[in-house]
């Protein structure tokens, strides 16, 4: 362990908040200050569903009759009736015939990989992929390949570079890029794979809820073409856990043979009611998706209109491109002086001199949180 060295300005620090009285608002706890509060650009919970009070009820109701916890994995005593009603209205509500349920996203995303390829599998990606997807083709002992960002030429080029050795050939997109706020050109992708006949998976963390039709997600208009979809409940659900959909073929071969799913103890029933309790409202308020996506448009533009950075993002995140890492961190640091939340995303999670400022909208900042935002966002030298 002597031997580890990470650079200094590489290691980050984990830094506690709790709830501020405001519904966008947190409290840094690792401030000098007795008090502050910070209007939070960061969390993925676009809704703000972790703090709605139905879905708290729900998650609490169901805590005092199945446990906090679930005990066990779903084959031995791990299964309740809250896991099957929630894989079953989803599964409706995505027009899947399988949904299985995992602690994590981050673990959904593992067993997906690990199920659909192995080491005689080439697994065709795209380079901004998440870590746990590449995690995953790392544990199935498959070959990696890359692809440039929604390069449909190149990702047709390195299908038919590796169409003529007859090994089996997965291609795994994300539907919104968590650090670009890019959207993937479904359509194109799903009908290159039908063309070469290639298996697809497609993680839907950070559209479900809000993107396709009815916040069911992009994959939802292409389902038929998709072998298996991810996502997950810690985002616009606001709850925890996530999930994997399928047909039921597929779905029965993953019961009985993933170790993700069968050798980890099932997720905790009262995350299952709030993300149950959670798909109810969105299925209610279909509007939530489309006036997300407007918020965070008069966003960028705002941004874009009134400073000179560069601004990505053609969803509810968005990225401030800054460039150097020491001028990214200043600026995060000068945002929260101010009041602002905003991460700053550095090395190695983006490329050397795209630094970014990435920020996440949610459906309660106003207006004039936004004016108060680049306000400070200017005044930044």
């Amino acid at each position: 362990m002597n031997k580890i060295k990470i650079p200094k300005n590489r290691i980050r620090k984990l830094k506690t908040f709790t709830l501020g009285q405001r519904p966008y608002e947190l409290q840094d706890l690792n401030s000098k200050k007795s008090k502050n509060n910070l209007i939070d650009l960061s969390s993925n919970d676009y809704f703000g569903l972790s703090r709605d009070k139905d879905v708290i009820k729900a998650s609490y109701q169901v805590s005092l009759s199945e446990g906090l916890g679930s005990g066990s994995s779903r084959f031995i005593t791990g299964s309740r009736p809250i896991h099957k009603l929630l894989e079953t209205q989803l599964a409706e509500w995505l027009n899947q015939e399988k949904v299985l349920l995992f602690p994590s996203g981050f673990q959904a995303n593992i067993a997906a990989v690990q199920g659909l390829a192995n080491r005689n599998s080439i697994v065709i990606v795209d380079k901004l992929i998440h870590n746990s997807l590449l995690v995953g083709i790392r544990a199935s002992g498959s070959k990696l390949v890359r692809f440039a960002h929604n390069d449909l030429e190149d990702l047709e080029n390195k299908i038919l570079k590796f169409k003529s050795t007859q090994q089996s050939i997965l291609i795994i997109v994300e539907s919104l890029y968590s650090m670009e706020g890019s959207i993937a050109p479904l359509q194109e992708i799903t009908g290159i794979c039908k063309k070469y006949n290639v298996e697809l998976l497609v993680d839907e963390a950070h559209a479900l809820g809000i993107l396709g039709p009815e916040g069911k997600g992009i994959s939802f208009n292409f389902s038929n073409e998709i072998t298996m979809i991810t996502g997950t409940f810690g985002k616009s659900f606001g709850s925890g856990g996530a999930f994997i959909a399928c047909n039921s073929k597929i779905g029965e071969y993953f019961i009985q043979t993933s170790g993700a799913f069968r050798y980890t103890t099932a997720l905790a029933p009262a995350l299952a009611a709030g993300a149950l309790e959670s798909l109810q409202k969105i299925k209610s308020h279909k509007e939530w998706g489309i006036n997300l996506l407007n918020k965070s448009e008069k966003w960028k533009k705002e941004i874009l209109r009134n400073c000179s950075y560069q601004v990505k993002g053609d969803s509810q995140i968005l990225s401030i491109i800054v460039g150097q890492e020491e001028k990214t961190m200043l600026l995060q640091k000068h945002l929260e002086r101010n009041g602002f939340l905003a991460v700053a995303i550095r090395p190695p999670t983006v490329p050397l001199n795209k630094s970014r400022i990435r920020l996440t909208i949610s459906r309660d900042l106003d207006l004039d949180i936004l004016k108060n935002f680049i306000s400070v966002l200017k005044a930044f030298k």
